[in-house]
């Protein structure tokens, strides 16, 4: 017997040695044309042999512009199902998670799976495609992709049903097993590890809640229809012919929460946060890149857009005194050249570019995306990019009143009323003070400080406030008095009269006699 099976495979070693001979004399030697029709037929032939059908699902669509969806999907739906046939494995940990390790199929591994009494196999394809230059980093075009096969018997119960099936399976594995990811992008001419990459992640655990959030519970209400508004809004906003998508700008002083309200509105609306650094894009082009690399029901953050970039013509002042020194006469030519060369390395992202990335053609790639501006000082903002239909919706996050108060003591101290309220709601009243200075006084310095000592260090601080505040005030009304003195010196020497001005000073200003 073992004989035999060595004879058969000693013969078919032969015929396959014969195979790839022909195979490679009729590649090299038979024309083009002739070789495509040769091919042709053959596929033709093998496939009245042959009874299974192979399909083929890329990770990235569009010249790898956009990840699949359809992909993701079937990743999902089969990492539910891996751990049960599959030999080897990809282990991930997932923090605070029902199953805290996720097994996946590892690459070029194959598992099998039945619907309706048909078998179907699963293959975890990748391939590498290594480039031939030099480089310090080893590139390459790594490709992922699954391979369905099924007899072709079966070929419409699997297009019409298997697939989707599977599609809806893996969405709704997504759902339930969501975590959410804390996202920020990576310089644009920059490596990340060992092949360049848009984004980088990490899990996104801020304990951020409306119910938590300092602020007035009118307003508060008010965000949270609108968040809701929006979610329940796909067909809505198709019937308008809208992208499915809204912007924020949430404005005001430091320490107002507005950072918070982002993570208070991604853990509402299970969203995942793109935290965009404008400065680290290279160029408008690296802007649409990153934007079509996000996903949807995500919230797109660009913090301290006033910081971020000049965005307001000041580079256009710059390009037209870039030849003047200091003292008006041309810059020494190194002096201009490294300028030039730091001016090369910096962003290039322009108004315009950023303008097209909220709602450009560009901005309808995907859907259910929150775009969110933050600054501390929204009059410095070009109106073009804060305008109705980009940021739709303007939210004030001001200084701590009562309402907001009242939250934190109930966050801080599981107060809900007591004795002191009514003092802290009048100084409240009286001065500004942001919920980040207010939640630092109530939050208790050690293991033995009680409510009341917490309430009455805020009062303290209050009061202080509201001493420094009244200085401060006096301070500017003086010195716009001496102001006011000075002009009206300068106006009385201008007329020639060569007097100077004298007189009675009453409330800060003199009266000339």
């Amino acid at each position: 017997m073992m004989i035999g099976f060595g004879e058969i495979w000693s013969q078919l070693g032969s015929i396959m040695a014969t195979v790839m001979f022909v195979y490679a004399m009729f590649e090299k030697f038979l024309p083009p044309h002739l070789s495509a029709h040769v091919l042709k037929y053959t596929h033709k032939a093998t496939s009245l042999v042959y009874p299974y059908i192979h399909i083929k699902f890329n990770e990235f669509s569009g010249e790898r512009m956009k990840r699949s969806e359809a992909y993701t999907a079937i990743q999902t739906y089969l990492s539910a199902n891996s751990s049960l046939s599959a030999k080897r494995l990809k282990a991930e940990v997932v923090k605070d998670s029902q199953t805290p390790i996720v097994l996946s199929m590892d690459d070029n591994e194959e598992i099998t799976d039945e619907f309706q009494g048909v078998k179907l196999w699963w293959v975890s394809n990748h391939t590498t495609n290594k480039s031939q230059s030099f480089s310090f980093y080893p590139a390459s075009d790594e490709k992922r992709f699954f391979t369905l096969t099924f007899h072709k018997r079966y070929r419409d119960l699997i297009t019409t049903s298997y697939i989707q099936h599977v599609l809806e399976q893996g969405k709704a594995i997504t759902t339930s097993n969501r975590q959410l990811k804390l996202y920020t992008n990576n310089p644009s001419n920059g490596w990340h590890g060992y092949k360049s990459t848009k984004w980088s992640h990490i899990v996104f655990e801020h304990p951020a809640r409306f119910e938590t959030l300092a602020m007035d519970p009118i307003k508060k209400e008010e965000i949270v229809n609108d968040l809701v508004k929006f979610k329940a809004g796909k067909e809505y906003y198709e019937k308008i012919g809208k992208a499915w998508k809204r912007g924020y700008l949430l404005f005001g002083p430091p320490g107002t929460g507005k950072s918070t309200m982002i993570a208070a509105m991604a853990n509402f609306m299970n969203y995942d946060i793109y935290d965009l650094e404008l400065t680290a894009v290279k160029e408008n082009t690296d802007l649409k890149k990153l934007l079509i690399e996000t996903s949807g029901k995500s919230i797109i953050v660009i913090e301290d857009i006033d910081c971020s970039l000049d965005l307001t013509g000041q580079r256009k002042k710059k390009k037209e005194k870039e030849d003047e020194d200091g003292d008006g006469k041309p810059k020494d030519p190194i002096k201009k050249a490294k300028e030039e060369e730091d001016d090369n390395k910096g962003s290039k992202v322009t108004l315009s570019g950023l303008l097209n990335f909220i709602d450009g053609i560009w901005s309808a790639c995907g859907g259910e995306r929150i775009i969110i501006f933050t600054t501390n000082f929204v009059e410095k903002l070009d109106p073009a990019l804060i305008r109705r239909g980009r940021m739709d919706k303007h939210i004030e996050l001001s200084y701590c009143g009562y309402e907001a108060f009242k939250v934190l003591a109930k966050n801080y101290l599981d107060v809900e009323s007591h004795s002191l309220f009514p003092v802290i709601e009048k100084l409240l009243g009286e001065t500004n003070m942001t919920p980040a200075d207010v939640a630092e006084n109530l939050m208790p310095k050690s293991i033995i400080e009680d409510s009341e000592s917490c309430l009455q260090d805020l009062i303290k601080s209050l009061e202080m406030a509201k001493e420094e505040a009244k200085k401060k005030a006096e301070e500017e009304a003086k010195k716009k008095a001496e102001k006011e003195n000075e002009e009206l010196a300068q106006e009385g020497d201008g007329k020639g009269n060569g007097k100077s001005v004298e007189g009675v000073k009453e409330n800060g200003v003199i009266h000339s006699d």
